[in-house]
């Protein structure tokens, strides 16, 4: 792996900074390896590589794209173990876990993105059929990426951009550098022309804050917290880019009285505390109907006490460490004020898991609360589940939608009509029933202060282009 290198204008290439990143595995809280840190230096070549290619990439016909999408998806599904290796030894994923759920990502998004560029029309007749229409890529695209979705996060952004005809620069989070170095080694093996696909490893303050200021920069791709995501924003103003960010989440999850109660209860702590609670739409608001609050409450205990925190590198059901040392303190601090304003812990709490003194173990933690609790409003990003009683349907969708976040909600009834009728009532960009998941041509992407885009399918590929309209 070309881990002190970055992959410039079709070429691995040393970085101008001297700066690093110690990457620590999560797990063994052992030095991985040092990372280099881009200058904005190394952000100008970058920029200026994605640049120069770009006229002659935007030129390349779909045919052509689908090409290199085939081989990239040979080669990806070549190297799942050591995508599945490198997304453990970074962020602490469970290899059960990153080889059923995260590393498939990759394949997934490929593949419907080489089924996208079959069908899309690039070029069409306006409705009445006196105009032609036509999508053009942006531009050059900076595709800043988290680490708590390493592959998929990446492939969200880089295929849309490069399927468009745009040319990016990609700059994953320094704590997911590992995956994104492999990836970057395959988009080269694939094919793609020299400068249509960049990587570089760098911090927000610096690298982050380069890219989204760039005034050669066309659009901003932007996944992280609500705050990076308003800095994001505010960087691209002078130019007037196309910013296009997914961000957080408080996501509410409404259990109704009429719901199948033990897949309810198995499903809204699963989808909570696993990836260790680090997704942006988990479901960390637990709603219950009144009737059933305290049978739920005491079967949520239960499979809280039951869920397992391990190794990661060993098989099975259970959640690793969070990414980092940072993090981890973080989340002690959140849920020992959790605890200070009164909300009721009914299971874990501060403190690491009985048997793990090494890592950055988090234990799952049950907090009974009420609704304008900080516990209950702040995204947390651990195994942290907050749950509370509502009266009524209508209660329970003003709850759900009392946030300043709007990406997730999830709604458990064996009612499907009043499933449908409540889900159309939520201000979220994702609705799941009954613990439904989405296929990988489904859009993803928030309301209010969860960002303002949609990725997946085709649906991410309208952010990367603009329309033109031809009269004759």
């Amino acid at each position: 792996m070309h881990i002190d290198k970055f992959y410039i204008a079709g070429q691995w290439v040393e970085p101008q900074s001297g700066e690093s990143f110690p990457l620590i595995n999560p797990a063994s809280e052992q030095l991985v390896a040092h990372i280099p840190m881009a200058s904005e230096a190394d952000v100008n070549t970058a920029v200026a590589a994605a640049k120069t290619a770009f006229p002659s990439y935007s030129q390349t016909t779909v045919s052509q794209r689908i090409h290199w999408f085939k081989r990239l998806l040979s080669i990806y599904r070549a190297n799942t173990d050591a995508i599945t290796d490198a997304m453990i030894t970074e962020m602490g994923c469970p290899r059960s876990f990153t080889q059923e759920v995260q590393t498939p990502c990759g394949d997934g998004h490929i593949e419907v993105m080489i089924e996208v560029l079959e069908s899309f029309q690039f070029q069409h007749p306006s409705p009445r059929g006196g105009s032609t229409i036509v999508h053009e890529p942006v531009g050059v695209c900076a595709l800043i990426t988290p680490w708590n979705w390493p592959i998929n996060q990446v492939v969200a952004k880089v295929l849309p951009s490069l399927a468009s005809g745009c040319t990016c620069i990609l700059k994953p989070s320094e704590e997911s550098a590992l995956s994104a170095i492999l990836f970057a080694q395959m988009v080269d093996e694939a094919g793609f022309p020299a400068g249509a696909f960049n990587l570089i490893n760098g911090n927000g303050e610096i690298a982050g804050n380069a890219m989204s200021a760039h005034p050669d920069i066309d659009l901003v791709s932007f996944t992280g917290s609500t705050r990076a995501g308003k800095l994001v924003q505010a960087n691209g103003v002078d130019t007037v880019k196309r910013v296009v960010l997914e961000l957080g989440g408080k996501s509410a999850n409404m259990l109704f009285a009429d719901a199948d109660i033990d897949a309810a209860v198995a499903f809204s702590t699963e989808a909570c505390f696993s990836n260790a609670g680090q997704t942006c739409d988990a479901p960390t608001r637990l709603l219950i109907e009144r009737p059933v609050f305290e049978q739920v409450k005491a079967k949520l205990i239960a499979a809280t006490q039951a869920t397992m925190v391990n190794d990661p590198e060993l098989e099975g059901d259970h959640i690793g460490p969070v990414v980092n040392r940072r993090q981890f303190e973080l989340i002690q601090q959140k849920i020992q004020a959790g605890i200070d304003e009164g909300a009721s812990l009914l299971a874990g709490g501060v403190g690491r898991p009985q048997g793990l003194e090494t890592g950055f173990y988090i234990q799952p933690t049950l907090f009974e609360v009420e609704h304008k609790m900080r516990v209950n409003q702040e995204e947390i990003f651990g195994p942290v589940l907050c749950i509370m009683p509502f009266e009524t349907e209508e209660e329970a969708i003003t709850l759900a939608n009392d946030s300043v976040y709007g990406l997730g909600a999830y709604v458990q009834t064996l009612d499907i009509d009043k499933a449908r009728r409540v889900a159309k009532q939520l201000r979220a960009g994702n609705v799941s029933i009954n613990g439904a998941g989405y296929d990988y041509d489904v859009p993803f992407g928030g309301t209010k202060q969860s960002g303002n885009g949609r990725e997946n399918g085709v649906y991410g590929l309208h952010d990367f282009l603009d329309i033109k309209a031809i009269a004759l």
